[in-house]
């Protein structure tokens, strides 16, 4: 028998473009090169050594930058883009606030009993790369980049366009967890041993932004999650880091709820 034809959609609706799997693995390693090849330039050209916080700052910018326009990028070769592709839409209100809730809840339960079980023993160092520790400035531009930039910039990568990639050919938990272990590795800059442990809550993380973004099929739950998350970190690893995380984290989450309703289409 002939396969069963696809519904209709209804009248004016779109479907969204298929991105092939492979979108997913060739647009990550094209944004990497181009941000070695960008950012090693511009240390060559101004002398700078990589641990100057505001070259760190500048370097992290110009990243973001490089995935989005990489995302962009590869998905222009199949339609053109538009922003909800990649999940920037409205989604369901209360449904996606208990999803999201759900989803933090239940990352802190499992990272607090391996916490308890594997007792690791290691420090980012990410709040003192970008210069967190260098006074008051340095503490509010380490904010806004760690709590506003990172989580909009990761979910419309990670989980817009190399999620949105691997689910054209696989389920929702084999992609899910590619792209969890990916998350958990780059975000990993830990030495020894001790290290390692601290990739699963990591890769974890990722995880469950995967299905939380797959429930709401939104961006905007799933970043306003990665800012909490954030604010918490921020916080705690930051001298004085929670006088900057009681006011951006809050400001992203408001962000998140009110902007999908500024004219975004619906899910």
């Amino acid at each position: 028998m002939p396969p069963p034809e696809r519904p209709e959609m209804p009248e004016g609706a779109e479907r969204p473009p298929v991105w092939p799997a492979w979108f997913a693995w060739v647009g990550f390693l094209t944004a990497m090169f181009g941000v070695l090849i960008l950012v090693g330039t511009a240390a060559a050209i101004v002398g700078a050594d990589g641990e100057s916080a505001g070259f760190v700052v500048i370097a992290t910018l110009a990243q973001g930058i490089v995935f989005l326009g990489t995302a962009v990028w590869f998905a222009s070769r199949v339609a053109r883009p538009r922003a909800w592709h990649f999940g920037l839409n409205r989604a369901p209100f209360w449904p996606s606030l208990g999803w999201a809730a759900l989803g933090v809840f239940s990352f802190f339960v499992v990272s607090a009993i391996y916490a308890g079980i594997v007792q690791p023993d290691a420090d980012q160092d990410v709040v003192e790369s970008l210069g967190g520790d260098q006074g008051t400035f340095g503490l509010v531009i380490a904010g806004l980049m760690v709590i506003a930039v990172a989580p909009v910039v990761e979910e419309f990568f990670f989980r817009g366009f190399f999620y949105r990639a691997l689910r054209s050919r696989y389920s929702i938990l084999l992609a899910a967890l590619m792209n969890g272990l990916l998350f958990g590795i780059i975000h990993f800059n830990f030495e020894g041993a001790d290290g390692l442990l601290i990739l699963p809550p990591l890769a974890l993380l990722g995880f469950i932004f995967c299905l939380v973004y797959e429930k709401t099929g939104s961006l905007f739950p799933v970043i306003g999650m990665h800012a909490f998350n954030n604010s918490l970190a921020f916080a705690v690893q930051a001298d004085d880091g929670w006088m900057v995380a009681v006011i951006v984290g809050p400001l992203v989450l408001v962000a998140c709820a009110l902007v999908p309703r500024l004219g975004l289409p619906a899910r």
